[in-house]
């Protein structure tokens, strides 16, 4: 179990379009996480990020079931921030509600063919990196997604920060890049944010992707709520 103190990050994510909660999982559990990359029978799908033009790495999509600590920290994170969700599909005007539970909005997307598992481990090593981008996997999607940080920054590898670019209509791009420790989770926008202006919401599209690994490997696990097509 882990606190999240939801005002806190109702305003992180309002005000920023990311929050990060900190020491979610030790570094025991971090490192299972870790030895799963290797156990191929919890995974449907290896990507080679260089054939895609992705960038440089590999990350694998786990399969259902998922592994117990998986499951469990998809289905609390959701509970906790599915009120922004509907707070920010009124505020844009799109029509979609959050059901409370994550298995309720599961269903959801099953009712558009979406039913592979997205969570996923990515492997970074030197020179590895991840071009920015969006995970969209259907007409269903959640609008946050979150990252767990697996290793030590300080000793595991150098580099490969994590990256945001939110675009403002008719402005350059932001940057912001950050660099959690071992076990922290990251929630971010999947695809655009609210903000408000004179004339009402509009929308700031947002992508992530990671920075070159210097030296060292960089393991992460992602964990998208929506299912895939």
């Amino acid at each position: 179990m882990f606190t999240i103190n939801d005002n806190e990050i109702t305003t992180a994510l309002n005000n920023n379009g990311y929050a990060i909660i900190p020491k979610v999982w030790s570094a025991a559990i971090c490192k299972e996480m870790i030895a799963l990359y290797d156990v191929p029978t919890h995974f449907r799908k290896t990507i080679q990020m260089e054939r895609y033009r992705f960038g440089a790495g590999e990350y694998k999509y786990f399969t259902y079931p998922l592994p117990a600590y998986i499951q469990q920290l998809r289905q609390e994170l959701y509970q906790h921030i599915h009120t922004i969700a509907n707070a920010w599909s009124n505020a844009l005007q799109l029509g979609m509600h959050y059901p409370a539970t994550h298995d309720a909005f599961i269903n959801q997307c099953k009712t558009s063919n979406q039913t592979l598992a997205t969570p996923l481990l990515l492997k970074y090593g030197s020179g590895g990196y991840n071009t920015l981008h969006q995970d969209l996997y259907g007409d269903i999607y959640f609008p946050f997604q979150a990252v767990v940080f697996l290793n030590d920054p300080h000793h595991d590898y150098t580099g490969g920060e994590f990256v945001l670019t939110q675009q403002v209509p008719r402005a350059q791009s932001k940057a912001v890049v950050l660099q959690p420790e071992q076990g922290d989770v990251l929630i971010f926008t999947t695809r655009f944010r609210p903000q408000k202006g004179t004339k009402g919401y509009y929308r700031v599209n947002v992508k992530h992707g990671v920075s070159e690994v210097h030296s060292g490997q960089r393991h992460t696990l992602g964990i998208i709520f929506h299912d895939a097509a």
